[in-house]
């Protein structure tokens, strides 16, 4: 995604800035980035953790967000104040999700209108590109430790079904979480390119992309 330098001893990158690919899933998330000598994909993580970060946020009594594993005691604790999936909710209403509202533990406040749906935490609303933010958020500090390197653009991705009202949530997300989103690509897309496929420009194939994610 940039041509870099890197130093090998402590794996600190030379740089300003840094082009990020994030899997903003259902489920789980992570970051990626094109490592600058293999030329490769690499999911970022630290030391022996898992690259995955859960798509869960919980607010405490402070009302700051936490994300990730930190949050997914608290799905069974405190569930009312833990949001998952909210990938589910970007870019819809109240009506659009009227009759699956029973599927989520939390509280989707009910305006009964086209307005863009709120999740309510105790005194206050959120909407999902808020809570997305939050995930986006966490990646990009998870990114930001791990490459000692300010992590200012990205690229997300979205499912192939997204409508342009969902795509506009997931940038809307990426910039209040402090990043220039340059691209929204399909996640079928992004998976066939991970693999290289269609890099050479005399090759010609047709491939199948299997996702079989948490949310759909």
């Amino acid at each position: 995604m940039a041509k870099i330098g890197i130093n090998i001893s402590t794996g600190s990158l030379q740089q300003n800035e840094m082009i990020v690919g994030i899997d903003l899933g259902t489920t789980n998330s992570l970051v990626a980035i094109i490592h600058p000598e293999s030329r490769k994909p690499v999911a970022l993580k630290e030391h022996d953790s898992s690259s995955l970060v859960p798509s869960i946020v919980y607010f405490g009594s402070d009302g700051k967000p936490v994300v990730g594993e930190s949050a997914k005691q608290f799905l069974v604790e405190e569930p009312q104040n833990t949001i998952f999936s909210v990938k589910r909710l970007m870019g819809k209403s109240y009506n659009d999700v009227r009759e699956r509202s029973s599927f989520f533990i939390y509280k989707i406040f009910e305006d009964d209108t086209e307005r863009l749906v709120k999740i309510q935490v105790g005194d206050k609303f959120y909407s999902p590109i808020e809570l997305s933010s939050f995930i986006l958020r966490e990646l990009r500090d998870r990114a930001e430790h791990i490459l000692k390197t300010p992590v200012t653009k990205a690229v997300i991705t979205v499912p192939a079904y997204f409508n342009d009202a969902q795509r506009q949530a997931t940038r809307d997300a990426g910039k209040l979480a402090g990043m220039d989103v340059l691209r929204i690509i399909n996640e079928p897309t992004a998976a066939s390119l991970a693999y290289g496929i269609g890099m050479t420009r005399d090759e010609e194939k047709t491939i199948a992309v299997y996702d079989l994610g948490g949310g759909t």
